[in-house]
């Protein structure tokens, strides 16, 4: 039988006085647990997005993604590339959980902020992007593709229209 409590459960809950805050374009990430906090296996954070905002283009990565939304709504557009774009609309409340290599964006389309937890799976591969797309004070697409390939994330395209 497995213990209940494993030793390095004691570091719970996370202690975070002064949460670490990044901007990416209008977007706004606050880490709530690092990869180093948890040894490579998670990320988490929360995600403020404005309206408009969100990432500017369809991608896949390998990390799966769970959002549960706090505030406002998210869109979320899932597939295309061989198969159909299904549009799905999150609010308060709803739980999307996103397998790895899905292709996929997010985006704001209503007139408020959205908040959602958000947790990446392995957490490196998008903390370490969001940490040095973080640093770009005015990036182009090309700094932007650089930077996705250095980290795992393909970049696709724009978003296809939805069946």
């Amino acid at each position: 039988m497995l213990p209940v409590y494993l030793p390095n459960m004691d570091m719970l809950p996370v202690d975070s006085p002064a949460p670490e805050r990044l901007h990416l374009g209008s977007d706004e990430v606050t880490f709530v647990a690092t990869s180093a906090q948890t040894d490579g296996a998670l990320c988490a954070m929360h995600m403020r997005m404005p309206p408009g905002g969100g990432p500017p283009v369809m991608h896949r990565h390998a990390p799966g993604e769970v959002y549960h939304v706090l505030e406002g709504e998210f869109t979320f557009y899932l597939g295309g590339f061989g198969t159909p774009v299904r549009r799905l609309t999150a609010t308060a409340g709803d739980v999307v959980p996103l397998a790895g290599n899905t292709p996929h964006t997010i985006r704001n389309e209503s007139d408020s902020d959205a908040v959602a937890f958000v947790v990446h799976a392995p957490g490196p591969p998008m903390e370490n992007f969001c940490r040095a797309a973080a640093t770009l004070e005015t990036p182009s697409m090309d700094d932007v593709l650089v930077l996705a390939q250095r980290h795992g994330i393909e970049l696709l395209g724009p978003v296809p229209e939805p069946v």
